[in-house]
């Protein structure tokens, strides 16, 4: 009798059931979410320098201010090299060029340098890490030759090529080429024995293993080595420019020297620093991109 009167009076029974609870659909909520977590990680990567920097530029205005300071104060470095500072690409002629050509001219020389040394080192590597004879041999020349300075290459490149453009592009290569054989060597060694199993069960031929077993295994330590030479080429060009001339930073910093600017030579040394923090990033981000993060950050 209960399920007729229900079929009697729908209403009723209708009424009878508890009402489904009905909660507003806001589009906001993972957005919000998404908000809160960007604007953290921009807290703690942007602020802590940035306080940082302010302490530094506050304690070296306070220490360079007087009037028989040795070094110029960031009010005077902004003061008389603003057009450095403020247009970097303003192009007059000749050696009257903003600093931003300037590293675009050194970066080209990086380029061809870094590119050459990391493409030549990866294959050397892999060659040496497939022979414990050959590690075990080379590895401490290696080691002793990548603790040569940049400059001390160049009086060698400059009497072997007459030219000033691929002396500098030699001591860049020269200087960077070691990090990336010794750490793509050292990631050859450490490919498990399972891969190299697989490898024979496929019956891989050696250029095979080397693009689809050897560099995936290595990658981590190819890209921590080429992380090291990029560095180390950003550093040689700039020691290189010094001496040979050209509208390069290097070669800036040197000019500014003999004319005795200082503020001009700060700005420069910032423009390198910031240059270089980019190329490791970039080298860092790749690497990462191409490891799926297995690369140290």
């Amino acid at each position: 009798m209960p399920a007729l009167a229900s079929q009697e009076n729908p209403s009723a029974a209708a009424a009878a059931k508890p009402a489904a609870k009905v909660l507003p659909f806001s589009g906001k909520h993972g957005s919000r979410i998404d908000f809160a977590r960007a604007a953290s990680a921009a807290f703690r990567n942007v602020v802590p320098p940035a306080v940082v920097l302010v302490l530094i530029l506050l304690v070296w205005q306070v220490l360079c201010s007087s009037p028989d300071a040795s070094l110029p104060s960031p009010h005077r470095v902004w003061q008389e090299s603003y057009d450095l500072i403020a247009y970097p690409f303003f192009n007059n002629g000749s050696q009257d060029i903003g600093l931003g050509w300037r590293v675009l001219v050194s970066l080209q020389h990086v380029l061809y340098g870094f590119g050459l040394a990391a493409v030549t080192g990866v294959i050397i590597g892999a060659i040496i890490g497939q022979s414990v004879w050959a590690m075990r041999g080379l590895d401490p020349i290696f080691q002793v030759l990548r603790t040569v300075p940049p400059l001390a290459w160049l009086p060698l490149s400059l009497a072997a090529f007459q030219d000033s453009n691929p002396s500098a592009i030699f001591v860049i290569f020269i200087t960077s080429i070691w990090p990336v054989i010794i750490n793509t060597a050292v990631g050859v060694r450490n490919i498990p024995q399972d891969y190299r199993n697989v490898a024979e069960v496929l019956r891989l031929n050696q250029f095979e293993f080397f693009w689809k077993i050897m560099l995936p295994s290595a990658a981590p330590y190819i890209f921590t080595g080429l992380r090291i030479g990029v560095g180390l080429s950003w550093l040689a060009i700039v020691a290189a420019e010094m001496l040979t001339g050209g509208v390069g930073i290097g070669f800036f910093i040197w000019d500014a020297w003999n004319s005795s600017r200082l503020p001009d030579i700060i700005v420069a040394l910032a423009y390198i620093g910031i240059v270089g923090f980019a190329l490791d990033k970039l080298v860092a981000a790749l690497g990462k991109l191409i490891t799926r993060g297995a690369t140290a950050s």
